[in-house]
């Protein structure tokens, strides 16, 4: 598989270049961003996407304005707003964008202003692989002690692979290392409506890591939960509020319920970046309403060379002009959270003081 995001520098001038994640799983097509608007396009239609992964995605689009000679302060603007719920695309440009400001005060060039906005991007880019791999270590460790014996059935919501990530991923990289440890028994993956991450990504990503995994549609989770099939609960987030709340794709909110209801471990895994504490709490998150016609319509990627697809460019599954709420994420309060782990540390249980001492913790958490 290619990498999700790269830096390239071709004669014609510096991209960034894009794992097409709209394109998955029938082709694995690249796509080239010249440009900021570009790359803004690309976030979101989620071209892009995973948290970790906006948050590089960010960096480099500022560095790419910087080299490419844009207006540094506009790009970062357009960059941070492309998506309101993923705390880490913020980070990511802010990170950037002050190595960029720190470097033109200190008199640099615009041409060193722009390498050292690219070295930060590249940084932040190195930062999050390093995270993945101790997410998973932690992460499996937490699965041992809590489910002791090995043999681990996990229930997955969305993509937390090496798509979203600079690394192997947040949660998907927990199972995965469960599963070259010989501890991993079966991966459940919900589809994920309405568009499909964990059928079309987690899916393609578990196959191509040989996990033994399952589909199964989100509204059978309860059925697989009651027949005692779920020995744990592994989720990634896009934001968690200063008290432990969890914003996360949604449908995540149902699956917590469903595992306190059946006393099953419900874990977050997610690098420190993903935490704000600027945010008090859950109900502070500002969610992501999506076009309706992702409800109302299906849409199978599109071949290579096709034009972009769009609103109105599926197939109707709900009679014309039919309304549809479609919120991008949910929230689940710290009291259905088992665990979060990070990085840094495992916060269990999920309290603000916990939250705050892994903060206090962890260099990497400056976000203003």
């Amino acid at each position: 598989m290619p990498p999700a995001l790269r830096w390239a520098e071709p004669p014609e001038g510096p991209v960034v270049v894009l794992l097409d994640q709209t394109r998955l799983p029938t082709e694995e097509v690249e796509l080239v961003c010249t440009d900021v608007p570009a790359l803004v396009r690309a976030i979101q239609t989620l071209a892009v996407r995973g948290a970790p992964l906006l948050g590089i995605a960010g960096a480099y689009g500022v560095a790419l304005a910087a080299v490419r000679r844009f207006d540094v302060e506009e790009a970062a603007a357009q960059l941070a707003g492309a998506r309101p719920t993923a705390v880490n695309l913020g980070y990511g440009v802010r990170r950037a964008l002050a190595a960029h400001q720190a470097a033109a005060a200190n008199g640099a060039t615009p041409e060193e202003a722009a390498a050292a906005t690219l070295a930060e991007a590249r940084r932040l880019h190195q930062e999050d692989a390093e995270a993945s791999r101790a997410v998973a270590a932690r992460g499996l460790a937490l699965l041992d002690e809590l489910l002791p014996g090995g043999s681990h059935r996990v229930l997955t919501h969305c993509n937390t692979g090496a798509l979203v990530s600079g690394g192997e991923g947040t949660a998907f990289a927990v199972a995965l290392a469960a599963h070259r440890a010989g501890r991993l028994r079966r991966l459940w993956i919900d589809e994920t409506r309405p568009l499909l991450q964990g059928a079309r990504l987690t899916a393609y990503e578990a196959a191509r890591n040989g996990l033994a995994s399952t589909l199964l549609t989100d509204n059978a989770a309860g059925s697989l939960f009651a027949a005692g099939e779920v020995d744990a609960v592994l989720v990634g987030a896009d934001r968690i509020a200063a008290d432990g709340s969890v914003a996360n794709k949604v449908g995540t909110y149902p699956l917590a319920v469903l595992a306190k209801y059946h006393h099953v471990p419900f874990v977050v895994v997610a690098p420190v970046t993903t935490i704000d504490p600027g945010t008090p709490d859950g109900a502070s998150i500002e969610i992501e309403q999506r076009p309706g016609s992702e409800v109302t319509q299906l849409t199978a990627p599109a071949p290579a060379g096709a034009a972009a697809t769009g609103p109105g460019s599926g197939t109707l599954v709900a009679p014309l002009g039919t309304q549809a709420y479609n919120p991008a994420f949910d929230v689940t309060p710290p009291e259905l959270v088992t665990a979060i782990v990070t990085e840094a540390g495992v916060v269990s249980p999920v309290t603000a003081g916990g939250i705050a001492e892994l903060c206090a913790r962890s260099r990497q958490v400056t976000i203003s």
